[in-house]
């Protein structure tokens, strides 16, 4: 999740999709302003794409990462 400076959530959205490693972002409410979707290779590698990659996007303020493991469910 993304917390970004106010009135700039879609500017950082659209640069977090030019990230290699972006599936998708919604907007959402609450603490954090972006639910982002990323997939990486190895678990190694998530604290640089974090600092590397997101946190150095203009206008991004706090993250806070959840990582998953398994999806469950299918098609409605």
């Amino acid at each position: 999740m993304v917390k970004t400076e106010p009135g700039h959530g879609t500017e950082v959205a659209n640069r977090i999709a030019e990230i290699g490693s972006f599936s998708e972002a919604f907007s959402i409410t609450g603490q954090y302003d972006l639910l982002v979707k990323l997939y990486v290779d190895d678990i190694d590698s998530i604290g640089r794409l974090i600092e590397r990659d997101i946190h150095s996007i203009p206008r991004v303020r706090e993250t806070f990462t959840i990582l998953t493991f398994e999806a469950f469910g299918g098609s409605r």
